[in-house]
């Protein structure tokens, strides 16, 4: 095993990539009585179109795959994986995202027999039309409930106005219509190219000895046979032309006070590897110092009423594609998108001067500080592990880069970053008269 010291933390990686191409991280953890491990593919909602293994044709998967896939990992022919963690004292879960599919539990006690549950029930799929049909219905009620969720409509209404012609708008989910088409086979076919070890990682951060632990890991390994690893060919979400960004667009829900929400599109380009954390990182400063209850704007917009305790922000970076989001609940949502789209039209001048400084380092302050924070918290150790998308680097890494940010660093960025043209606004009003619609 490679060990990765980080002296400042008083914190040990150990790293080992085995022969079937899976990479193993370690992070022992003296003093703490649980453990967290996540298991992570490097396949998504936005990976339709792709090359299945032993195949030499491209083929288009129905929306929805990858979370449809998720689901039915757990299920076995005699079994439910939920079961045998449940036997031993384990929670454990499973999510999807736009690129990436983790499985995971937490457990203080019986690690080694909850370890080879995650990597065994992961690793043998079992997909049968009958229930493959029974798993519809069940996402198919997931589905209609977020249709019904304010929230999570404002959110894929957004990313819809800044990729409408790319896979990212689609719900990860899929749609009632789209998991309809999927059968047992297009599954199989899509796990066996998604799924082998080389397009996967198992981080583990906790209580154990590592060396015990890896040596449980390649037990459990070695028993399996695979095929040998190949490179996965898969369709590449570029940054379009920023033309195909859809301005403005509402929907109207049962709500009792509209939504609303400012995105902006990354024509930029992302570094790649560590330097691209660093672009992240970077990024989330931005956000701070522009939107953080400390800043100006905050206290604008909340002393005039405009803005509530729901005002949010974040910044989306995943493989191929980067965006960020200021939202809100508001009485006035024109009065909310304008006061937003103004600060990152004139980013520069909240950039600069003293006060600029002054901000700069009180956010970075307290962003180092609440990464050390998150340093006493498995959970949070491993939900910020990344996995491939910056070369394996961790949250450990993060706080390294965090003392090495400036403000200079944060200019450039925005200079790249933020962009009139990469823009929109989506609302989310309250139910007319009229049916529900969309606005183009």
């Amino acid at each position: 095993m490679e060990k990765h010291d980080y002296q400042q933390l008083g914190e040990t990686i150990y790293e080992e990539t085995l022969p079937n191409g899976l990479l193993v991280q370690l992070l022992p953890k003296a003093g703490f009585h649980k453990t967290y491990a996540l298991m992570t593919t490097d396949f998504g909602s936005t990976d339709r179109t792709f090359t299945p293994r032993g195949a030499d044709e491209a083929v288009t998967i129905p929306d929805g795959v990858a979370h449809f896939l998720e689901h039915k990992m757990f299920e076995k022919a005699d079994h439910d994986a939920f079961d045998l963690f449940g036997q031993y004292g384990a929670d454990a879960n499973a999510y999807t995202s736009f690129t990436r599919t983790s499985y995971l539990f937490a457990a203080s006690r019986h690690l080694k027999e909850n370890l080879n549950i995650l990597l065994d029930f992961v690793q043998d799929p079992y997909f049968t039309e009958a229930t493959v049909a029974k798993e519809k219905g069940i996402i198919g009620q997931e589905i209609q409930m977020y249709d019904d969720d304010p929230s999570w409509q404002l959110f894929m209404g957004i990313v819809g106005n800044l990729y409408p012609t790319e896979p990212v708008h689609i719900d990860i989910a899929g749609t009632v219509d789209s998991i309809g088409q999927i059968t047992a086979e297009q599954l199989m076919s899509t796990y066996q190219t998604f799924y082998h070890p080389s397009n996967m990682n198992l981080f583990i951060v906790g209580a154990f000895e590592p060396d015990s632990v890896m040596t449980w890991i390649k037990e459990n390994q070695t028993s399996k046979t695979f095929e040998q690893p190949a490179a996965i060919d898969r369709t590449i979400i570029e940054n379009h032309d920023q033309t195909e960004i859809l301005p403005y667009r509402s929907r109207h829900l049962n709500v009792t006070m509209p939504k609303s929400i400012v995105g902006l599109r990354g024509l930029d380009d992302v570094p790649s590897g560590r330097n691209g954390l660093k672009y992240s990182l970077a990024a989330s400063l931005l956000l701070d110092m522009l939107f953080a209850d400390t800043s100006e704007t905050y206290l604008k917009l909340y002393d005039a009423g405009i803005i509530d305790d729901s005002f949010d922000y974040d910044l989306s970076l995943e493989r191929g594609f980067h965006f960020l989001t200021v939202s809100s609940d508001t009485d006035d949502p024109n009065g909310f998108s304008e006061a937003i789209i103004n600060v990152l039209e004139h980013v520069s001048d909240y950039l600069s001067g003293q006060p600029a400084i002054e901000n700069f380092e009180l956010v970075k302050r307290e962003a180092i500080g609440h990464h050390i924070m998150m340093l006493n918290s498995v959970e949070a150790i491993a939900n910020a592990y990344e996995g491939k998308l910056f070369d394996n680097a961790n949250l450990l890494d993060e706080t390294q880069l965090l003392e090495s940010l400036t403000l200079a660093d944060v200019q450039s960025l925005a200079e790249a970053l933020i962009r009139s043209e990469g823009i929109s606004v989506f609302d989310v009003l309250p139910t007319e008269d009229t049916e529900d619609l969309e606005n183009s």
